[in-house]
């Protein structure tokens, strides 16, 4: 990812601050990588790994992987709005994987790897077209970032749940989902949970 400066972290957004819980979900290359942050910010108050915005009814990992389903690895955000706002979760979320890269973060590729918001809302759908043009001129190229209303999702299997946290020694998550964490607490303390 390019040296883009990044938001104020903890400013609020009393427009996405509703006062109940709310759901949006997020692809951004591997679920591990993702769910390993989230469930790092304060204000999450669940993070599910699944596959969304596929053709295949309630599909496996070996057929998500294979590129032929339709679907994007992502995780499933239930989110306590009082506590913090959609805003913030996508500008984590933009400064945590690369959205300007069609189908692939560093050596994952493939359509499961793709970019994309999945809205639960019309309003989530209007907040994610603002931010991906806040954001836009931070990157040098495009930002390829679907938004689209979420259809077909369905949670991955139960040992992709939890998967950082179960496994900080792999190689993977040492190599690709540590450091995105270690972004998270360098770059937005305020949403960090201690």
């Amino acid at each position: 990812m390019n040296d883009i400066s990044l938001p104020a972290a903890g400013a609020r957004h009393a427009a996405a601050d509703r006062g109940e819980r709310d759901t949006i979900v997020l692809a951004g290359g591997c679920f591990w990588c993702l769910e390993a942050v989230y469930d790092q910010v304060e204000g999450v108050t669940d993070v599910e790994s699944g596959y969304s915005n596929g053709h295949v009814p309630r599909p496996s990992y070996e057929q998500v992987c294979a590129g032929t389903t339709g679907h994007a690895e992502v995780v499933k955000l239930e989110f306590d709005p009082r506590r913090i706002g959609l805003a913030d979760l996508l500008d984590i979320f933009f400064s945590i994987h690369d959205p300007t890269t069609l189908n692939r973060q560093g050596n994952d590729v493939g359509p499961q790897y793709r970019s994309g918001i999945y809205t639960t809302a019309p309003r989530q759908a209007e907040l994610a077209r603002a931010k991906i043009a806040e954001w836009q001129p931070r990157w040098g190229a495009p930002i390829v970032t679907v938004v689209a209303p979420l259809a077909n999702y369905h949670p991955a299997e139960d040992y992709h749940q939890d998967y950082f946290e179960k496994n900080p020694f792999n190689g993977y998550c040492m190599a690709v989902a540590a450091p995105k964490v270690e972004k998270l607490r360098r770059h937005f303390p305020a949403w960090t949970r201690r």
